[in-house]
């Protein structure tokens, strides 16, 4: 196993039809016909396969295109990946569980077909770790998704797979969906951007639709704010939200001077690193040279918020396992790695707190909605600490230390799913001692990824994010 003393980046840039583009890029390439579709597919491929032996990010391959690019979307012929816990017809779902055999199936789920409707052409399905639960993306039995920054390192989760994808230049832009921090978390590991949309913004997926609570947005992760930007406008093109108000192509910044709140330390208690502390102080400093007011602001979550969420997750962990027979014939409780076996039996113990759990979660919106007044938006860490290394979260590890570390690491994130609020991870100008990217993130209220974009776009242009082949 390559150590994280052993530095070892891995990346797929190269000059060929790809080359540098984002997907915006991209896409405006294959109108002008400087490159083709056809070409793109190709050489995204090959991309793929010359990383694909180090990262461990493919979890099924598809030899030629999934489906005609829709005329006139945005990102029409541009290459992709669909994460594994999202039905694409003809293609089997695994949820990177080894407990049930997956097999085709026969239509796409509602948000695949969203993004199909951006014009993307789909080349397979990224790994994730079991169920989505932990944030990182590792297994038992098989190898895990490893960091193209660092190969010893982790790539984050739940869209560990994406991620790496993305940031290793194997493909411009790849599907992620967010439970706890799973878009966020992956893009702060990994040096990308990555919105998690107001709950309702995109179109939900029937296992979201079914929760008491709906903690799941999909979206993707990119390596520019352009690209982030164009996929929620071009889903907003499909589907608008009959509930919040449009955002439209956000296409820079808007000059206005807001407002923003920062924090360096958890609402629940957990004290970030002092990398992580640098991250958010100098943009705190950035933002205040472009003219934005920024203060400390605190955020007063009921004490008990983080073992309610664990409860929560606790829950569908325990749901799963009754009924795992709709996911595959041979599905067996007992097969479920560490993670979600430690998640269930704590359920099995708490479970009668159930009914108190969700009406405190349910609450928190209140506490969410005081921190804001006054407010445009919230700066904080992503993670309490930088990327850790490959093993350190592994499924392998007891669960009571395991879920300690969880705890101490994914201390910022899942607000914003309980909430429903949107929230974006970008880059710091500042790295690790070891060169790894750091994530800060900008939370606002109900329907406000507009503003999030805008800054987003601000801070890129101040300070353009890194990529692996710059470095």
């Amino acid at each position: 196993m390559t150590t994280f003393e052993e530095r070892t980046t891995v990346h797929a840039f190269r000059d060929d039809a790809l080359g540098e583009h984002d997907a915006v890029g991209l896409a405006a390439a294959i109108r002008r016909g400087e490159v083709g579709a056809a070409e793109v597919a190709r050489d995204a491929r090959e991309r793929v396969r010359a990383v694909e032996a180090r990262l461990n990010a493919v979890q099924v391959h598809i030899d030629a295109p999934a489906h005609a690019a829709a005329a006139g979307g945005v990102f029409a012929g541009v290459p992709t990946f669909v994460k594994d816990n999202t039905d694409f017809l003809g293609l089997p779902t695994g949820h990177g569980s080894a407990a049930f055999t997956p097999k085709a199936v026969r239509r796409h789920a509602p948000f695949a077909r969203q993004f199909l409707s951006s014009g993307v052409t789909v080349l397979g399905k990224t790994r994730l770790p079991e169920f989505g639960f932990s944030p990182t993306t590792e297994f038992e039995d098989a190898e895990p998704v490893r960091n193209p920054w660092n190969t010893g390192c982790s790539a984050g989760g739940s869209s560990g797979g994406s991620a790496a994808l993305v940031a290793a230049g194997a493909v411009p832009i790849a599907h992620a969906n967010d439970g706890g921090g799973s878009i966020r978390i992956p893009a702060a590991c990994c040096g990308l951007v990555g919105l998690k949309p107001t709950r309702g913004r995109v179109v939900a997926n029937a296992q979201s639709r079914q929760l008491p609570i709906d903690i799941i947005s999909d979206g993707i992760l990119s390596r520019s704010v352009r690209d982030t930007a164009a996929f929620l406008a071009a889903a907003e093109r499909y589907r608008p939200s009959p509930k919040l108000p449009p955002v439209g192509l956000v296409e820079g910044p808007s000059g206005r001077r807001l407002r923003i709140g920062f924090l360096l330390d958890s609402p629940n208690g957990v004290r970030s690193d002092a990398a992580t502390r640098t991250a958010v102080t100098e943009t705190v400093t950035t933002l205040e040279r472009l003219g934005h007011s920024v203060e400390p602001v605190e955020l007063p979550l009921d004490p008990r918020f983080t073992s309610d969420f664990l409860t929560y997750w606790g829950m569908l962990s325990f749901l799963l396992g009754v009924t795992g027979r709709t996911l595959g014939a041979d599905f067996d409780r007992r097969r479920m790695d560490g993670l979600s076996q430690g998640l269930r039996e704590a359920y099995l113990r708490d479970w009668r707190r159930t009914p108190g759990v969700l009406r405190r979660l349910k609450r928190t919106k209140v506490a969410y909605a005081a921190a804001f007044r006054g407010l445009d938006l919230v700066l904080s860490p992503v993670l309490a600490h930088t990327t850790p290394r490959i093993g350190h979260l592994s499924p392998v590890v007891p669960y009571p230390t395991l879920i300690e570390r969880i705890i101490a690491y994914v201390a910022f994130t899942p607000i914003n799913n309980v909430v429903g609020t949107p929230s974006i991870s970008v880059p710091a100008a500042s790295a690790t001692e070891e060169g790894l990217p750091i994530g800060v993130m900008f939370s606002g209220r109900p329907g406000s990824e507009g503003t999030l974009l805008e800054v987003a776009f601000q801070l890129e242009a101040e300070r353009p994010f890194r990529r692996i082949r710059s470095v």
